[in-house]
């Protein structure tokens, strides 16, 4: 197994479910190890915005399982994969928007998904929940699709305002809400000994991007189970400092590249 990878969720101090939903998706290909990770930050009503999560999290994961497969085999292009995801985010979409409306609820769910193919990092994105890259530094890779976000971009507001403004939970879009979503889609390479970590926004509006760099620089981890007591950790300060959202954290390193480079 090439890949090490930890996972937290708590319901935080005030909601009665936990509508986040995590996936943890690895295989072993001819050409290296390929992994799907997602985070989803669902949100309505009572069970709603569990139910919305929980749909993408099967949808995706059954991508990985079953078409995810197929295309490889069928040899179609690596720069082809993320576009066949985006299609089952859009079917996703449509899913929930018509159980929306046959129940007459409203629901949905932010995504940031992860795929690592070899060499290769792509991330699909919609909503405001996060991801990074850690190592000697934190790089934020994705930008929240929220009104305070572009009103900051605008230079209508100062990061520091931004930070404790009232609207910083108002999204542009999410799955689930509109038919027309637009999927962000960004990419890259896969560093030697750099670590993924996809939040959900309850974890990183209390926790700095200090105390993440420090706490969570992968140089510190050589086990799983030391990765996983720190987020235990993180995530318990979050709640200390009145987090009242629930809270959702995943780190996924290709140790693959790791030994390579040694």
């Amino acid at each position: 197994m090439t890949f090490q990878v930890a996972y937290y969720t708590d319901i935080g101090i005030k909601k009665k479910t936990n509508q986040d939903g995590l996936l943890l998706k690895t295989a072993r290909t001819p050409e290296g190890e390929i992994g799907l990770f997602v985070i989803c930050d669902g949100m309505g009503g009572l069970s709603h915005g569990e139910l919305a999560s929980a749909t993408v999290i099967r949808g995706m994961s059954h991508w990985f399982d079953n078409d995810l497969p197929e295309m490889l085999e069928a040899g179609i292009a690596e720069s082809d994969i993320p576009g066949r995801l985006e299609e089952r985010i859009r079917e996703l979409n449509k899913k929930i928007i018509d159980y929306g409306e046959t129940s007459n609820i409203k629901l949905g769910t932010t995504i940031t998904a992860l795929l690592i193919l070899h060499k290769q990092y792509f991330i699909l994105q919609i909503g405001d929940s996060r991801a990074y890259s850690i190592s000697d530094q934190l790089v934020k890779l994705t930008e929240d699709q929220t009104l305070v976000e572009r009103e900051l971009q605008r230079g209508n507001i100062t990061a520091e305002q931004a930070r404790i403004d009232s609207r910083r939970n108002v999204l542009l879009q999410c799955v689930g809400a509109t038919k027309d979503i637009n999927v962000v889609i960004t990419s890259g390479e896969v560093e030697s000994g750099t670590m993924f970590m996809l939040c959900t926004d309850g974890f990183y509006h209390e926790i700095s991007d200090e105390e993440m760099l420090t706490n969570l620089n992968p140089q510190h981890f050589t086990s799983e189970k030391t990765m996983k007591e720190k987020l235990v950790q993180l995530v318990e300060l979050a709640k200390k400092r009145q987090e009242t959202d629930n809270i959702s954290i995943l780190l996924a390193r290709d140790m693959g590249t790791v030994l390579a480079s040694h």
